[in-house]
């Protein structure tokens, strides 16, 4: 993986949290990334480019007027003054490569030297088991700070820990052990194939992420949410404000102005054009 920098740019030692959407369902994480760089002023520093993910282009995503400036794949912004880089991915990893792409990530963020990866995707609504919608939207999390995932100052939030997460279970295993050089792709047969109930969350793109970062040494926090296809900008908005609760940025230095979000430029047409009423 290489980073391309922006003409005279480059990534902020002072930024040293990193905001890493991860691909899922209902594209939960992308939206927050783009609600982080939309609201906080978030500048472009340069992009990544990998060959296992696919290519796209496309418009100014930001605004608040579109200025011709395209948007690619995989781009790294900086907001210094929230001491976060956002990398936003805005297309696929080639299918079959989701293990190579962690790989070739953790080892760019490991020597980008980065502290903290908050790791942001959602889950299919259909796997939750135990459904409570009591107190609305619910954060699950999952952290490398301790061993079977817990963190105790995501437990002070009021968060949940994903409690299918166990690190002794086959597939979190052999992730792990693929993570630390202990196991090879031959070494079980096409795991990403297995189709057993308990394998789902260990073989979510979020998964492969964590494994490998964490085998890196470094501090990662999964925050999820469960969600269906559709329109899902409300828990974008939702899981956006557990990343400032988590970084402690209820009231950001830049961007947010009286607690409101910046919804961005691209969002006016994410789901194409109103109704037209004259039919109803």
């Amino acid at each position: 993986m290489e980073f391309v920098p922006e003409e005279g740019k480059h990534l902020h030692e002072d930024c040293s949290t990193l905001i890493l959407p991860a691909l899922s369902i209902g594209n939960v994480g992308q939206l927050v990334a783009d609600l982080l760089v939309s609201s906080m002023d978030a500048e472009r520093v340069g992009y990544l480019d990998d060959p296992y993910v696919l290519p796209c282009v496309g418009n100014d995503a930001y605004g608040p007027f579109p200025q011709g400036d395209l948007a690619l794949p995989l781009e790294a912004y900086d907001s210094i003054s929230n001491a976060l880089t956002i990398i936003q991915q805005r297309s696929p990893v080639v299918k079959g490569m989701m293990l190579e792409f962690a790989k070739n990530l953790a080892d760019f963020v490991a020597a980008s030297g980065k502290k903290h990866i908050i790791l942001l995707s959602s889950l299919d609504f259909g796997k939750w088991q135990k459904v409570d919608m009591s107190s609305g939207l619910q954060i699950y999390y999952l952290s490398s700070a301790n061993n079977n995932g817990t963190d105790e100052n995501c437990e002070q939030l009021g968060w949940k820990k994903l409690e299918d997460y166990d690190p002794s279970q086959k597939h979190w295993k052999y992730l792990s052990d693929l993570a630390e050089g202990n196991a090879t792709r031959d070494d079980i047969i096409s795991v990403e194939d297995e189709l057993e109930e308990e394998n789902y969350y260990a073989s979510l793109p979020f998964a492969a992420l964590f494994s490998f970062l964490k085998a890196k040494g470094l501090k990662v926090t999964c925050l999820l949410c469960y969600c269906s296809e559709g329109d899902n900008i409300s828990d974008a908005f939702q899981l956006a404000e557990a990343v400032c609760k988590l970084q402690r940025l209820n009231h950001p230095t830049a961007g947010i102005e009286g607690g409101k979000w910046r919804v961005p430029l691209s969002w006016m047409s994410v789901y194409g054009p109103p109704p037209d009423m004259s039919i109803f």
